[in-house]
């Protein structure tokens, strides 16, 4: 029986604009954030659901909310879908990452697996972490439609698992924009197919937050500039 599941990253909150590193920082969302909410909405109007999730934070409770606009499904709160904890990196500025932190800066964009801060969530518990959840509601909901609001990170970590890849190919995994929607087909809790992956052609021009950066850009991963 194959369980589908909707896996949608928050729309664009003040840290990704701002460029605070705000994991469990429960930041609000930006006027862009906005608008790509009332686009994400109109996106599943005519979708199916049984069942919405999100993780315990703002954004992606109000994006759970936007994607259940038309189907008024109760909203389950499952604390395995939250963003990594970036520990001593928490609330503060990506510039300061490269000076204060080089060697953890250099894993965050180069060995990703191996990334590991000081008071926070190493990524392989976040890799661990996230299968985990996804897992629960696969049990939960099975053979079900669900949508699921989550973080860039951890969805970035579900996707590279989703695919049957270990963590040390998380590298190869590309960020998912805001309000990005992948599509991951279960058939039981383990066995899962990819058939969708951060699209986004639910925004309007000049809606994407990821356009307007590089940071994420492969080419500019090693010059280990967060800000642009």
């Amino acid at each position: 029986m194959i369980t589908t599941l909707y896996i949608v990253r928050h729309c664009e909150a003040r840290g990704n604009i701002d460029r605070i590193f705000h994991g469990h920082t429960d930041s609000d969302i930006s006027g862009k954030g906005a608008a790509q909410l009332e686009r994400l909405a109109e996106r599943f109007r005519d979708i199916h659901l049984d069942a919405v999730y999100a993780s315990p934070l703002k954004r992606t409770r109000l994006t759970a909310e936007a994607v259940n606009r038309y189907h008024g499904l109760p909203l389950h709160i499952h604390p395995g879908l939250i963003e990594i904890h970036g520990g001593y990196m928490e609330g503060r500025p990506w510039a300061e990452f490269p000076l204060t932190h080089p060697e953890d800066a250099r894993r965050w964009n180069l060995e990703p697996w191996l990334f590991a801060p000081e008071g926070g969530e190493p990524m392989q518990a976040v890799y661990d972490r996230i299968w985990q959840a996804v897992g629960d509601i696969v049990t939960a909901e099975e053979g079900g439609a669900v949508a699921v609001a989550s973080h860039g990170c951890a969805i970035r970590n579900l996707l590279c698992r989703a695919k049957g890849w270990p963590i040390q190919r998380l590298g190869e995994v590309d960020w998912c924009d805001n309000t990005g929607v992948s599509i991951l087909e279960f058939d039981g809790p383990g066995k899962c197919r990819v058939v969708l992956e951060n699209d986004i052609s639910h925004l309007d021009e000049g809606l994407s937050t990821l356009a307007g950066q590089k940071w994420w850009r492969k080419e500019n991963l090693a010059s280990l500039n967060f800000t642009e």
